[in-house]
Order: C-alpha cells, then sequence, then structure tokens
C-alpha cells in the first residue's frame, strides 16, 4: 500500500511540468480524497491509503494533468475567506476581486439599509460576501445564466443569507425600475483573441463569462449607459475590468457624464477597478 508521504511526492513530481504550485496541487487533491484538512497530512505521513482512495486520487490527478483547474476538480474555491461551490458554468474566484468586496464596504459603510446590484453574479461570490458582511443590505443579483444563477442560490443558502434577490436579466433587462446606492459588475472583459485566453485555468472557464467584443470593452460601455438610470444621485457604479483597461474605461465613463471617476489598484498594484458617481 502507498502511504501519503509517497503518494505526495509522486504526485508532485507528476504535476510539476503542468503546474507552479505542484506540491500544494497534490496536497489539495488529496486532501479532498481523504475528506481531512491538509493539516492531516502532515500529521500522518505514513499512514497508508486504501486501494479506493488510491484509485480516487490517481483520477483527480489525471484530471489536473489535462489542466482542469483544481477549483472546478474539487468544486469549491475560497474567497473572503469562505468556501464558495464553483463549475465549469462559473469563473472562479480569484483574490483580486476581493478588492471589490473593501471597495464596496466602504462606499456604503455610513449608510442605513442601502440597496445594491450585483450585475453578472456567477457564483455569487460578490452578492453573498457582501450580504454576509452586512446583512441589512436589500441586493440583488443577476446572471444571463441559468445554471450560474444556480450555483449562486446554492452559495447562497449554504452561507445563511436571505437578503439577495436573484434574478435571471441580461443585464438590466429584467431588473425592476429601481434606484440603487451602488451598481457592481465584474463583466466580461477580455478581447475575443487575447493570447491569455489558451492559458492556464481560462481554457476551461466559461467563454461567456470572459470575452466581450469591442476590444474587451462592449459590456463594460453598456453597464455605462444603462447603469444611469437606476443610480440614486451620487450613488456610484463600480466595475472590474483588464489592467490594461483603465484608460478606455475611464473615457467610457467620461462620455456617460459620470463625475469623481477613480481608479484602483489589485494585489500586484495593477489597475483593476473604476468607480465613478452619478450626479442626477
Amino acid at each position: 500500500m502507498t502511504d501519503i508521504q509517497t503518494a505526495l511526492s509522486t504526485a508532485t513530481c507528476s504535476l510539476s511540468t503542468i503546474s507552479d504550485s505542484a506540491a500544494l496541487d497534490a496536497e489539495v487533491l488529496l486532501c479532498q480524497v481523504l475528506s481531512k484538512p491538509r493539516s492531516h497530512l502532515r500529521a500522518w505521513p505514513e499512514k497508508p491509503l486504501t486501494d479506493q482512495q488510491s484509485t480516487h486520487f490517481q483520477l483527480l490527478l489525471k484530471k489536473r494533468q489535462q489542466g482542469q483547474p483544481i477549483a472546478y476538480i474539487t468544486g469549491h474555491k475560497e474567497f473572503w475567506s469562505r468556501a464558495f461551490k464553483v463549475s465549469s458554468s462559473v469563473l472562479i474566484p480569484r483574490p483580486d476581486t476581493e478588492l471589490l468586496i473593501e471597495l464596496s464596504l466602504a462606499l456604503i459603510a455610513d449608510k442605513a439599509s442601502p440597496r445594491l446590484i450585483d450585475l453578472g453574479t456567477g457564483s455569487g461570490i460578490i452578492a453573498i460576501t457582501l450580504a454576509a458582511e452586512r446583512p441589512d443590505l436589500e441586493i440583488i443579483a443577476t446572471d444571463i445564466s441559468l445554471p450560474a444563477l444556480k450555483i449562486a442560490q446554492q452559495n447562497a443558502t449554504f452561507h445563511g443569507v436571505n437578503n439577495i434577490q436573484f434574478v435571471h436579466s441580461d443585464w438590466f433587462s429584467a431588473v425592476p425600475a429601481t434606484q440603487f446606492d451602488l451598481i457592481i459588475s465584474n463583466p466580461p472583459y477580455i478581447a475575443q483573441y487575447d493570447p491569455h485566453l489558451s492559458e492556464g485555468d481560462v481554457r476551461f472557464e466559461p467563454e461567456m463569462a470572459l470575452i466581450a467584443a469591442e476590444h474587451g470593452l462592449k459590456d463594460i460601455s453598456t453597464l455605462c449607459q444603462q447603469a444611469r438610470h437606476y443610480l440614486k444621485a451620487d450613488a456610484t457604479l463600480l466595475i472590474e475590468h483588464g489592467f490594461d483597461q483603465q484608460s478606455a474605461v475611464k473615457s467610457l465613463f467620461d462620455s456617460f457624464d459620470y463625475r469623481n471617476i477613480t481608479p484602483f489598484t489589485d494585489l500586484s498594484n495593477n489597475p483593476r477597478v473604476t468607480t465613478g458617481q452619478w450626479q442626477h
């Protein structure tokens, strides 16, 4: 029988050619098989794996060797210290998107029972995190993808939040006439022929959540145009975008008469989010 330490060592070698985090990948996958935390692997390195566990581990390793993202193999990903269910119907949560949470909480800090909308919610990480942090919020979360909305609803149930209304909608198309204190979106913003689409985890993620026409700017332009009709006076539109799109996104905000347009940088100090106020 193979023990934990040997299994991890062999798996790390097999993943080293396709992953920059081969040892971590191996540990996460074995934890999935054993239903144990990573501390268990260190505490019991000589513990043997059963034949069933070894077979299961090899199956997961094969998926990873084929390039499948760890999050899709395990079915979950952490965001803002919470575990979220994910599938190939939704984007994999990324640490850079936590910037949207920080900014949103700051923007509504002095508002009582603010109303906000998360457009293109995907797995629901933004809406659900904000709902958990601020139970007094009134939130609408939309997506054009019904499978994505199903995942988001399951995540909301898992985290016990009940102040979110999920709406199947193409941006604002099915959103009731409402004035929001904050509109948030992490829309598709990658250009159709961007070389990054053929690299890493992105290869397995849903194209409709990644790719936008007009050099990746079409959906951002649509949001800037439509959001004006749903924002309270001096309320804010907050959009995540590509690191190389700051100038173009600012121009879009300018063209639709937003004020106090402000860029914010991500963990790598790249421009990642732009905010603008709507003044009636």
